[in-house]
This record gives structure tokens, sequence and C-alpha cells, in this order.
């Protein structure tokens, strides 16, 4: 197979994200790690942030159902992207109080009963 036909490392990574990312249906949510572990990059919580990050703002993958461990949002409120992410997760009826949303109410786990 010529060199120019195959993909590159990074370009597989970044596709097993976006397809994990992709599944997480409205009004759930996961958090950086789960979601590397989900897309089987392991312990690569940082690499998913800076890759949701980077992606274009008329994207139509679900970064906003991605949040820090326990809960947490890492965006800041009264950022262009922080308040988005609590727009869209209020349209999808996920409350945010002080930062944080409720992990155990909203989290999502593939293959579960619940969602």
């Amino acid at each position: 197979m010529p060199a120019s036909s195959a993909q590159h490392p990074a370009d597989c990574r970044r596709s097993a994200l976006y397809a994990a990312l992709a599944q997480i249906p409205p009004g759930r949510v996961v958090s950086y790690g789960q979601l590397a572990e989900q897309a089987g990059l392991g312990r690569a919580a940082r690499w998913v942030g800076r890759c949701l990050s980077q992606l274009p703002e008329d994207t139509a993958l679900p970064w906003h159902r991605v949040i820090a461990a326990g809960g947490r949002l890492s965006l800041p409120a009264g950022s262009p992207a922080g308040d988005e992410q609590r727009r869209r997760l209020a349209a999808e009826g996920i409350a945010v109080s002080g930062g944080r949303l409720d992990i155990r109410r909203h989290g999502w786990h593939p293959g579960s009963q619940s969602g």
C-alpha cells in the first residue's frame, strides 16, 4: 500500500474520538476521560479536551456533552464556549448549578440498561 493512501495515526485517533462523541445521546454527558476510554484511546483525557477545543465552530458533533470529572463544567461561564455549552445542555434538560451538573442523573454509560 503506498504511503500516501495510509491514514496517519493521529487521524485514526481523531476518527475514533469523533465516532464515540457522536454516539452520546441528548440529555446525557460523559467526562473527557470516559470519552477517551470509549474511543479506545486509554487515558487521554487531556488530548480529548485539546481535540474538542479545535473543532470547527459549525460542527454537528455534540461537544457540549463532554464535561470534566465529577460533573464539573471546564468551560468558564461568561466565555462564548462556556455560555454555548450551558445553553445547549439546558435545551436538553440538563440543569447546571454552580458550574456543575448531576453526573449520576445525566451520565451516560453505553451498554447499561439506563441508557
